[in-house]
């Protein structure tokens, strides 16, 4: 337990034999401003009795319960904490592995991170590979029987450490990680979805872990989920418009096929590195035609989709009812069109027998003419006939 003591210092007087020091002709430097920063152990204990108000056996509790803690955590009874590293079991399988087939093996399963694969952190593999460097290193298996091979998966494991400690080297990788592989075609069907007992419910169990794994391809982050049923227009149209412009740092250098071993010849390396490139551009478009048709599919079963055009349909229509009137004032416009157009329609008869009683007096007008000068034309007969 830590005490603090005060004890008092006297300097002791000085000799009287003593004689100030002659000055010296060099000049003196000037003064220099440097920051001290407080750091090691006592500070940073300082520190915590500070913030958390604790007093000296308080602290000396929580520091050991924590130790106690980090020892329960870490299984070779050190003080470190494995991050949640764990200890995953070792199958025959991969302790057999053989470190010439490197760019087979899945690294996260030889370092003992299989439940986390991408999402481990460079602290946590850091962790993994000092837990496998002390359980299969060569010297402490030396002499052991049965275990022949714990060099070769040594190997492996320090193949492993180079590659997912490298950021570029575990970025191509990830991009064919083994394990997703497998599971790159599990994307439910339109029928699976439409005929099942709850579509709703189906449609984002099936679709929301795919578009959560094909996300961490995405160069922007943070990328759209899928989301709910309740999701408004807005959020539905904004996240298809992302994943059909979804821009994918995904490539396939990690399956490029090496240089024959030994040869130097220059037109070998050019051949291999064209058809390298070719079948990288290859891979490439086959991946993006793979996502949209699972951004199609989904857009296709969505059951948002339909929600949302029922939503617009409806709404055109009280807005077509609204423009009209509504309520009773539609029956009212109704009447007044129909003896509207009745108005009219007297308006057009009694026109129609105007101008059919014009056409009439017309007609007795122009008979009543031609009468008159056929009597003339009688009369003018009779008259040169008497002459």
């Amino acid at each position: 337990m830590k005490q603090v003591i005060e004890v008092s210092v006297v300097p002791p007087p000085l000799p009287q034999n003593w004689t100030p020091p002659e000055s010296s002709s060099k000049s003196i430097s000037p003064l220099v401003e440097r920051k001290l920063l407080p750091a090691g152990h006592a500070y940073l204990g300082h520190v915590r009795r500070a913030i958390h108000k604790l007093s000296f056996e308080e602290h000396d509790k929580h520091a050991e319960e924590e130790r106690k803690r980090l020892q329960a955590l870490d299984g070779e009874g050190g003080i470190e904490d494995d991050l949640g590293v764990g200890d995953e079991p070792e199958t025959e399988e991969l302790l057999s592995l053989d470190p010439k087939e490197w760019k087979k093996q899945d690294h996260y399963a030889v370092l003992g991170l299989s439940h986390l694969r991408y999402k481990a952190t460079d602290a946590q593999i850091k962790v993994a590979h000092r837990k496998k460097v002390l359980k299969h290193h060569p010297d402490k298996k030396a002499g052991a029987a049965g275990d022949s091979n714990d060099d070769a998966f040594f190997k492996c494991i320090q193949k492993a450490h180079e590659v997912l400690s490298n950021p570029e080297k575990r970025r191509q990788f990830d991009s064919v990680d083994p394990y997703f592989s497998l599971i790159e075609d599990d994307v439910p069907t339109a029928s699976q979805i439409t005929k099942a007992r709850d579509p709703v419910r189906a449609f984002f169990k099936g679709f929301g872990p795919v578009f959560e794994r094909e996300a961490r391809f995405s160069k922007i982050q943070p990328v759209p989920m899928l989301g709910d049923v309740d999701d408004p227009k807005e959020k539905v149209e904004a996240f298809y418009d992302f994943w059909y412009n979804f821009d994918s740092w995904r490539s396939f250098e990690y399956l490029d096929k090496e240089v024959n071993e030994g040869s130097d010849s220059r037109d070998d390396k050019r051949y291999t590195e064209k058809k390298n490139k070719t079948e990288r551009a290859r891979r490439k478009k086959e991946d993006t035609a793979r996502l949209r048709n699972i951004v199609d599919l989904a857009l296709s079963v969505d059951p948002r989709i339909k929600r949302i055009k029922e939503e617009e349909k409806a709404a055109r229509e009280a807005k077509k009812k609204a423009k009209s009137g509504g309520g009773a004032a539609p029956d009212a416009q109704q009447k007044a069109k129909e003896e509207e157009e009745k108005r009219k329609a007297e308006e057009a008869a009694k026109k129609e027998e105007e101008e059919k009683a014009r056409a009439e007096a017309k007609k007795a007008k122009a008979a009543a003419a031609n009468a008159r000068k056929k009597a003339r034309r009688a009369e003018r007969a009779g008259a040169e006939g008497g002459s």
